[in-house]
C-alpha cells in the first residue's frame, strides 16, 4: 500500500500542473480582466483608486483623458502611461509565458501573492474565510451520510413496504426543492422573516462569542448552523440513500449471500459482515465528490441567505471581478484537497474490504 500511495502523492503533480495550466490561458484569454476592471471603475469616477497606482494621483487621471488608443475597451479615454502603470501594478506588464512560469514558482511554495482589489494575501483571505466553508461543508456531509446510509440499509430490507414508498417520495421531494429557495423558507419561519425569532440570521457565532464559556460556545456556534446546514442537507439525501438502498438490493440478492445464509450464518453476521462491506464501497467512491461538491460549490447561494462569509462567496466574488490571485488560489487548493481525498477513498476501500489490493495495479 505505500508504494501505491507514494505513486498517487507523485501523480497529483502534473495533475495540478495541467488544471493550473489550462484555467491559467482559459482565463487569460478571456476579455474585461483586473486591468480593463481598474480602467472602467477610473472612468466611472473613482479617483480614490488612483491612490493603489504608484506615482498617479487624481489630478493625472482627470488631465490623462484625450484621444489615445488603448488596445484595452473602454480605455480610450486615459493616458497610455497611466494604463502602462495600471498593467505594471498587475503584472501584466510581463509576457504570458513569464507570468505563467513566475506562477508556477509561487504555487510550488505555496505563495499565491495578494488579492488584486482587497491588497490582502490570499492565503490571509483563504485563512479568514475557512471556517465558515468547513462548518458549513462538514456538518452537512456528516449529516447527510450518518441519516441516509442507515435509512437505505432499512429502506433495502424493508423493500416494497410502506415505509420504504412514503421515505422515498419524501426524499425525492425534498430533493426537488431548491435549496436557496428552502433557505429562504426557514428563514421567513423561524428567523424573524414573518413568523418566529428562533434562529439567528447573520454569521457563524454571535458578537460576545468570546465572552462566552465552552458550552456556551458550542451551543452558539451550532445555534448559528442550525438553518443553513439544514437547508443544504435537505436536498441530499435522495442520492445517497437510493444508492445505499439500490447497492444492497444489489448484493442481496448475489450467490455468495445465498451460499452464506445455507451455511447457517445468522441474519446479522449476513448482512454486516457480507452484504454491508461489498455495498458500501460505491458509497464510498462518491465521498470525496460529495464532500467537495458540498463544500465549495453547493454553499455560495446559502452563504449569500445567511450572511456568511465564506470560500463559496468569496471564489465568487474573485470570479465576477477578475481577482486572478483569488481565483486561481482556491482552484489550487480545491484541486489538491480534491485530490487528497480521491486518495483517502481509495485507502477507506481496502480498510472497508481487504481483499482489494491497489498495491499491485497500476494508478
Amino acid at each position: 500500500m505505500g508504494s501505491y500511495i507514494t505513486r498517487r502523492l507523485l501523480l497529483i503533480i502534473p495533475t495540478l500542473l495541467g488544471i493550473l495550466t489550462i484555467n491559467f490561458f482559459v482565463i487569460q484569454a478571456a476579455p474585461g480582466g483586473p486591468v480593463e476592471q481598474m480602467i472602467h471603475q477610473l472612468e466611472e469616477g473613482g479617483t480614490s483608486l488612483t491612490s493603489r497606482i504608484s506615482g498617479v494621483g487624481s489630478s493625472e487621471v482627470r488631465a490623462a483623458t484625450g484621444s489615445h488608443e488603448s488596445r484595452y475597451r473602454g480605455g480610450q479615454g486615459l493616458d497610455s502611461d497611466l494604463v502602462e502603470r495600471i498593467e505594471a501594478m498587475y503584472g501584466f506588464d510581463q509576457p504570458l509565458h513569464v507570468r505563467y512560469v513566475r506562477m508556477l514558482k509561487d504555487y510550488l511554495l505555496f505563495d499565491f501573492g495578494e488579492s488584486f482589489f482587497r491588497s490582502t494575501p490570499v492565503l490571509k483571505l483563504i485563512g479568514e474565510k475557512l471556517p465558515v466553508s468547513i462548518s458549513l461543508g462538514l456538518w452537512s456531509t456528516l449529516i447527510i451520510y450518518f441519516v441516509s446510509i442507515p435509512l437505505g440499509v432499512v429502506k433495502a430490507l424493508r423493500h416494497g413496504s410502506r415505509f420504504d414508498i412514503w421515505t422515498s417520495s419524501l426524499i425525492v421531494l425534498g430533493n426537488a426543492v431548491p435549496v436557496f429557495l428552502f433557505a429562504v423558507l426557514l428563514v421567513v419561519l423561524f428567523a424573524g422573516g414573518a413568523w418566529l425569532q428562533i434562529f439567528p440570521l447573520r454569521g457563524l457565532t454571535s458578537p460576545h462569542f468570546s465572552d462566552l464559556s465552552f458550552w456556551g460556545k458550542v451551543v452558539d456556534y451550532f445555534w448559528h448552523l442550525a438553518l443553513p446546514v439544514t437547508s443544504l442537507v435537505i436536498g441530499g439525501f435522495a442520492t445517497l440513500t437510493l444508492l445505499t438502498k439500490n447497492a444492497f438490493l444489489d448484493e442481496i440478492h448475489k450467490q455468495y449471500v445465498v451460499t452464506a445464509r445455507a451455511k447457517g450464518l445468522c441474519e446479522r453476521r449476513v448482512l454486516v459482515g457480507h452484504v454491508f462491506r461489498n455495498a458500501m464501497l460505491i458509497v464510498i467512491a462518491g465521498f470525496p465528490a460529495a464532500f467537495v461538491s458540498m463544500f465549495f460549490t453547493g454553499s455560495l447561494l446559502v452563504e449569500v441567505i445567511f450572511s456568511l462569509d465564506g470560500l463559496g462567496l468569496l471564489g465568487f466574488e474573485a470570479t465576477m471581478g477578475r481577482d486572478y490571485p483569488v481565483m486561481f488560489g482556491t482552484l489550487y487548493i480545491f484541486t489538491l484537497l480534491g485530490l487528497l481525498l480521491g486518495l483517502i477513498s481509495d485507502i477507506t476501500y481496502s480498510l472497508v474490504d481487504p481483499r482489494i489490493d491497489f498495491e499491485s495495479r497500476e494508478v
